[in-house]
């Protein structure tokens, strides 16, 4: 019996990990009822599963999928669900999904002299994203030998990728990338960097208005 239970448990975190964008999202849509994951994992041991950092499963590597798989951890911090956390020493950002559990995300954050700290919302979400790289960063990058275009349409080809969230005001957006290999690491000019694959994931999940806390 205590097998099975085990097996019912680990499956369902499985899917809690790979949940579709038209999932409905969990619990959502009865906050008074959320089922206390934290509290089952602690009952049954199913997030030790998915706390080792190797893939669920094997999969080709593609300029969509990530060096760094996603996956649902513990998190202790007492933040509303919903909330957004980007760990800048860590090179992660975690989405609060449940009451003590988060889906932890490998990202790219500011090269030196680019990052920043601060708390912003994400005002609005794009799919494919048109690039238009800023008037200093073109002179910037002009200067390396590198001539950037003053617009550049959405698609594979575009550094921005397949999905973005704007935070606030500010040139700064949380985005996909072309580049899989820079995450992990401090490569962007400001933004954050996501695979394809997780920023759709991530993407699908969140809604305007999201608070978006970056952290040192």
């Amino acid at each position: 019996m205590k097998k099975m239970i085990a097996l019912a448990a680990a499956a369902f975190a499985t899917m809690m990990l790979v949940a579709p964008a038209n999932a409905g999202f969990l619990f959502k849509n009865n906050p008074e009822k959320q089922i206390e994951v934290a509290a089952l994992s602690d009952q049954i041991g199913w997030m030790s599963v998915l706390s080792d950092d190797k893939p669920v499963a094997k999969r080709k590597k593609t300029v969509n999928t990530s060096p760094i798989a996603r996956k649902l951890v513990k998190f202790a911090k007492s933040v509303p669900v919903g909330t957004i956390i980007i760990d800048n020493s860590e090179r992660r950002l975690y989405h609060v999904i449940s009451k003590g559990v988060a889906m932890k995300y490998g990202i790219a954050i500011g090269k030196e002299g680019f990052g920043w700290t601060g708390e912003e919302v994400v005002t609005a979400k794009t799919e494919w994203p048109t690039w238009t790289p800023p008037e200093e960063m073109r002179v910037r990058e002009a200067k390396k030998g590198h001539i950037l275009p003053a617009k550049m349409e959405g698609g594979i080809e575009n550094p921005l990728g397949a999905r973005a969230m704007y935070l606030g005001s500010s040139q700064y957006r949380i985005h996909g990338t072309n580049q899989p290999n820079s995450i992990g690491k401090a490569a962007s000019s400001g933004c954050f960097r996501m695979a394809n694959e997780d920023v759709e994931h991530l993407y699908a999940h969140v809604k305007i208005g999201t608070r978006v806390i970056i952290q040192e």
